[in-house]
C-alpha cells in the first residue's frame, strides 16, 4: 500500500483550528501531539520536506526539525518516495518475519 494522495482530507488536524499549528515555543510540543495519531502523518511531512514548507508543525515536525532533517539529508530528492520505499520495505520485512512464525508453529 502506497501513501495518501488526498492526505489532507484525512488529517487529525483537519476540523481543529489551523493556528493552532503555526505556533512558537513550548506550544509547538502541543502541536505536535495532535500528529502522533494522524492516519497520514508521513503524507503531510513529505508533503512538507518536498515543498520546503518553513513554518509550523507538519507531519509531526517543526520548521526546525524539518531544516535539520533537509540538511542531514542533502540527497533525497523526492521524501514522497523515500517514505514509499520505507514503507514497502518494512511490510515485506514483516510478511517475511510473519511467514517464519507461521513456519515456526507448524
Amino acid at each position: 500500500m502506497g501513501m495518501i494522495t488526498d492526505w489532507p482530507s484525512l488529517a487529525a488536524c483537519q476540523n481543529g483550528d489551523p493556528d493552532a499549528l503555526f505556533v512558537q515555543g513550548a506550544e509547538q510540543n502541543v502541536a505536535k501531539r495532535i500528529c502522533r495519531s494522524c492516519p497520514v502523518r508521513y503524507e503531510c511531512l513529505a508533503d512538507a520536506l518536498d515543498n520546503r514548507i518553513e513554518f509550523g508543525v507538519w507531519g509531526g515536525m517543526t520548521e526546525r526539525e524539518r531544516r535539520a532533517l533537509l540538511r542531514r539529508h542533502p540527497q533525497v530528492t523526492s521524501w514522497r518516495k523515500m517514505f514509499e520505499a520505507a514503507m514497502a520495505k518494512n511490510a515485506k520485512e514483516k510478511a517475511g518475519k510473519d511467514k517464519v512464525l507461521v513456519t515456526a508453529a507448524n
